[in-house]
């Protein structure tokens, strides 16, 4: 638990001694004769009563409105259009994180948009900012969760109307897109779209915070998102921020216990939004309602629309692909649904794309797709007609490194297909692509797991997710976790030819518990050569190329938990996040198994509670783990493998 600094003696004399001498000072400045300012002579101020800008060329002219929306609240728009445009087309961000701020990247080369010619225009969502209006994280669409006549969908929808109308220099043609948070607003204007929404550029969007985005995965909490939450909701203007006397974060969460004890620490309880999440922690209602991927389904997508996927997005891995998969499944909707499936970080499509951490790719990734994908498919779309020819399914193929152009997503080019092959653990930490033999043993391969030493999910000191590094966790190295007794793991023989991994991997996992709930992280991971001669700083690196954590109390329902059978062989069935991957000739295939990945994700007690955001100390407990690998209780993973036919 967070402790408060206390005062020492030494500390509280100083203090005492400060205060005295403050005191006497003000005392004495009462008591001297003369002391007003105006009585000694004055120099002039350097600073002019009312200063007046000069107008300088900056290429641009901005201008600041607030458009009211179908209930009266305005919403503050920063409007940026180049110096001569005419008949320009419209690119709208709605943004939580200051409209003004994001409209100051005018000055910067990195505002493509602007610089290609068009109008940007940056809008604090209702709530945030400037804007008038109550704040709610991820406003839901009108419905169940939400019975008023407003929402981020109808927001976007006055916005855009208002847009077509009142800015002269356009053609009235308008395209939304966003990064992440901006990447659920972007969604948002495809829900019941304006008829001038021409475009829509979603990338890297919050679409389920339950399943596989920001705020659980599987139902297991990223207990490193709250900060995020603190400073979001706290104030309008996120003027308060988080404050921790750790460098570790590690340690500060253990130290803690349970997140809502940390939460009571900081006054979490005021925020609305953290309430929610402690109340909500199955995939309910809530949950279900507002998955923004279940939303689109419902209609059908008239506006051509481009997914932004990256490949190890450290915050919302999920949402972009089971968009993508929820609206290819309706084959009318195939005609205006593009992806861009790039080996990026959260975001850095909009960033520096030659390399990620210590991955280099030997091109400038991020460029590419802004210079070839992005801007030809916002041209085609507002500039009404220029075809740019673009590819449904735009994707960057790591390991051998090119971008591909497909048809759909998952595939591969040519005379190629998708198989799905399992590849199995098998006995002395094997794995391969043949069942397993009856064991000589056991059968299966044995670890505790204990809450009070969970696996780190990077090395310690573990930094805080707002630091440099945090977009880099995803691609670290993983043979810390592996030196560890309580992480299984499991690798190949040497490949004597490449393997290719397009698609999601699906964890068939077969173990038992003696407690009475589980956490387990499964990870398929690329082992470099241990003397690598193409790339000498990667040798032995063990790259992950797909993982994620499933809690095991929801292994029959994620709506309603229940307790695991101690000691009882039981089989858990999830994804593991997309990747289009090769592993190159000389390299191995590896998976591991752990039962915790703190503090990234809550610790699991390992005893059935009904919420565990409610858990005592009492209820953290050890557990014996067993990874099973017989011919009766196989542990594999299906993988979906690429092919010549």
């Amino acid at each position: 638990m967070l402790k408060k600094p206390s005062l020492t003696r030494p500390s509280l004399r100083l203090m005492l001694a400060a205060g005295l001498f403050a005191s006497l000072s003000v005392a004495a400045a009462a008591q001297a004769p003369g002391s007003h300012p105006s009585q000694y002579p004055q120099l002039p101020t350097e600073t002019p009563a009312h200063f007046h800008p000069v107008p300088q060329n900056l290429g641009y002219t901005r201008r600041v409105v607030e458009i009211p929306m179908r209930d009266g609240t305005k919403l503050n728009t920063v409007i940026v259009i180049p110096n001569g445009a005419h008949d320009a087309g419209i690119v709208l961000e709605r943004t939580p994180y200051d409209a003004d701020r994001f409209a100051s990247r005018a000055r910067e080369a990195r505002d493509v948009i602007l610089h290609a010619g068009f109008i940007h225009v940056y809008q604090d969502v209702r709530g945030k900012y400037g804007s008038q209006g109550d704040y709610i994280m991820n406003r839901y669409v009108r419905g169940p969760l939400n019975p008023t006549p407003v929402s981020d969908a109808t927001d976007a929808y006055d916005t855009i109307g208002w847009l077509a109308k009142h800015v002269p220099q356009s053609n009235g043609r308008v395209a939304i897109m966003g990064i992440s948070y901006d990447g659920f607003e972007a969604l948002m204007g495809l829900v019941h779209p304006n008829p001038a929404l021409k475009a829509a550029v979603p990338e890297n969007p919050m679409v389920d915070g339950w399943i596989g985005d920001d705020w659980f995965h599987h139902g297991a909490f990223r207990e490193q998102m709250m900060p995020y939450i603190y400073s979001q909701e706290a104030t309008r203007a996120n003027t308060i921020h988080w404050f921790q006397p750790y460098h570790d974060d590690y340690t500060m969460y253990l130290k803690a216990g349970n997140p809502s004890v940390l939460a009571a620490e900081y006054g979490m309880g005021q925020l609305g939004f953290w309430n929610k999440i402690v109340n909500n922690p199955s995939y309910d209602k809530f949950w279900r309602d507002q998955a923004v991927d279940k939303i689109l389904a419902k209609e059908p997508l008239n506006v051509p629309t481009m997914l932004v996927a990256g490949e190890w997005d450290q915050e919302d891995i999920y949402g972009a692909l089971a968009v993508y998969r929820a609206l290819y499944a309706i084959p009318g909707n195939r005609h205006n649904l593009y992806l861009t499936l790039g080996p990026w970080y959260h975001g850095q499509e909009a960033a520096e794309g030659t390399h990620l951490g210590a991955i280099q790719f030997g091109s400038n990734t991020s460029a590419y797709f802004r210079r070839h994908i992005l801007l030809p498919f916002l041209a085609q779309h507002l500039d009404g007609g220029r075809n740019a020819h673009l590819a449904h399914v735009t994707a960057y193929l790591t390991g051998a490194d090119h971008w591909e152009h497909l048809q759909s997503w998952p595939s591969c080019p040519g005379d190629c297909a998708i198989r799905r092959q399992p590849i199995y653990v098998q006995a002395h930490h094997g794995l391969g692509f043949q069942p397993p033999q009856p064991p000589a043993g056991d059968g299966y391969d044995q670890y505790i797991s204990n809450p009070a030493t969970p696996v780190p999910y990077r090395p310690r000191p573990v930094p805080p997710a707002e630091t440099r590094t945090w977009p880099e966790w995803l691609v670290g190295d993983q043979r810390p976790a592996q030196a560890r007794p309580d992480v299984e793991t499991y690798e190949t023989p040497v490949l004597t030819h490449a393997v290719r991994l397009s698609g999601r991997p699906l964890v068939h996992l077969v173990a038992s518990t003696s407690g009475t709930d589980s956490d387990w992280v499964v990870k398929v991971i690329d082992v470099y050569p241990q003397d690598d001669a193409r790339q000498p700083q990667m040798s032995g690196y063990e790259l992950a190329v797909s993982m994620d954590i499933f809690r095991g109390r929801y292994r029959k329902s994620f709506s309603h938990p229940s307790p695991l059978t101690p000691n009882a062989q039981l089989t858990y069935r999830f994804h593991l996040p997309a990747a289009d991957h090769v592993f190159l000739p000389g390299h191995r295939i590896m998976v591991q198994i752990q039962s915790s990945w703190f503090p990234l994700y809550d610790r699991n007690p390992q005893t059935f509670v009904p919420n565990i955001f409610k858990a005592k100390p009492s209820d953290y407990v050890e557990a014996t783990q067993r990874i099973y690998h017989t011919p009766e209780h196989a542990t594999y993973i299906t993988l979906p493998l690429a092919e010549r036919q």
